[in-house]
């Protein structure tokens, strides 16, 4: 067992986590329900997008040639129908319809609306009709070999589009991470049970485990009934088949608290033992074997701050996605701030998409200031004091940026 016992800054906390972890393996899933899967491999355009020349718009598809002439409505052409080999007869043009296979011989589509047709099926095409207006070129979108998705994005609707665009059923994605979560303490007892004067809910687990299923994880609760080595060690013996192990509680210097011991000697190797943040100082990261374990401390803000941390960046390189890193928004802060210096200090707040506005009341062991924001920003250790209208870097909690009240939409 090797032991560093090291408290880390933020930043190379998550180095080190994202340093030690190794990508799950993958699978074939049905496109239907790759939505929010992490892509395994690169996709290259076997077609071209659109497959053939369409028209963009209902209108006659006429030869440039005849601009300025009085051409014979020879056809009508709808999406679907097939046009072969048929060429557009000199002296005519066709009506076509939008997403119709443009004919050879047709090279501009002009608009119905900015055409006179006469009762006897004939029409003076304009003089300003250009080549190519309203034609959508086959390849324009996608060209043949053209690199589409790429490996470790995570599938939208938009991008499971292009593979439909493709023909393809079924997609090569990254396993899910399995992650199993569970918390020391005989105090604690699960939502659905009766608890005694003593006794308090388990808040944490459910908010972690949907949490780590919102980072695209598989979930899976552990229920530990007290407080001895014996019991966490048979939690952790049972949870080494999971890529990633997730406890709260027992990582501090309380004489009851054998989190940490318990993985030591089941031979957690320790990356770090702590990190140079409040509130959350005693996080810890590890490794059995190739199983990843983060111990996080038991007070709910303390513990689930520093999960959106280490437990979403561990996720992340596990599943294989490519954008693994935690995304900032730079905006204003609404007042003036304090806070007490030389720790790195976690601030939770609300973003409205304009500006952040601390919380009033953000203490570690509180569980409404979670539900509250929607999200944090962490001061530097050199900090004491924030002015309004400063920037600061918003980290979310909550990935919807809707609002209760419409905002102004365009852009002037």
């Amino acid at each position: 067992m090797k032991m560093t016992n090291r408290v880390v800054e933020i930043t190379k906390g998550i180095e080190k986590v994202i340093s030690s972890l190794k990508m799950v393996g993958t699978e074939l899933v049905p496109l239907e329900n790759a939505l929010g899967r992490i892509l395994a491999k690169d996709l290259y355009a076997k077609y071209p997008l659109p497959n053939f020349d369409n028209s963009a718009m209902d209108g006659y598809g006429v030869s440039i040639i005849d601009v300025g002439k009085k051409v014979k409505i020879w056809k009508r052409v709808l999406a679907g129908d097939s046009v072969g080999d048929e060429v557009l007869p000199m002296g005519t043009c066709i009506k076509i319809m939008t997403g119709a296979k443009v004919p050879n011989g047709v090279n501009s589509i002009i608009p119905f609306e900015d055409v006179e047709e006469s009762g006897d099926d004939w029409i003076q095409i304009p003089n300003s009709v250009k080549p190519n207006n309203h034609i959508r070129k086959m390849g324009e979108d996608i060209s043949v070999g053209e690199k589409i998705v790429e490996k470790g994005e995570k599938l939208s609707a938009y991008s499971l589009g292009l593979f439909a665009s493709q023909g393809i059923s079924f997609i090569e994605v990254f396993r899910k991470p399995r992650v199993v979560v569970f918390a020391t303490g005989k105090e604690l007892k699960m939502h659905f049970e009766n608890i005694e004067p003593h006794q308090i809910y388990n808040t944490n687990s459910p908010m972690i485990l949907d949490r780590s299923r919102e980072f695209g994880a598989e979930i899976s609760l552990f229920r530990i009934s007290g407080d001895s080595k014996v019991e966490i060690k048979k939690a952790i013996k049972n949870s080494l088949s999971y890529d990633l192990i997730v406890t709260s509680g027992g990582v501090s210097v309380g004489e009851a608290d054998f989190t940490h011991e318990s993985f030591s000697e089941m031979g957690m190797e320790t990356i770090f033992s702590g990190v140079h943040i409040k509130p959350g100082k005693p996080t810890t990261f590890g490794k059995i074997g190739d199983v990843a374990v983060l111990n996080l401390p038991g007070n709910p803000s303390a513990g689930l701050i520093n999960f959106e941390i280490f437990g979403r960046i561990a996720i992340s390189q596990i599943s294989g996605i490519r954008a693994k890193h935690i995304g900032i928004v730079e905006c204003e802060i609404l007042e003036n701030l304090k806070v007490k210096s030389g720790k790195n200090t976690v601030v939770l707040g609300y973003f409205d998409g304009s500006v952040f506005k601390p919380l009033k009341k953000r203490s570690p062991g509180m569980v409404k200031p979670l539900h509250e924001a929607n999200g944090f920003i962490i001061l530097d250790k050199s900090v004491s004091e924030i002015k309004s209208g400063s920037f600061v870097r918003f980290i979310s909690t909550k990935f919807d940026w809707s609002s209760e009240f419409q905002k102004e939409l365009l852009t002037y």
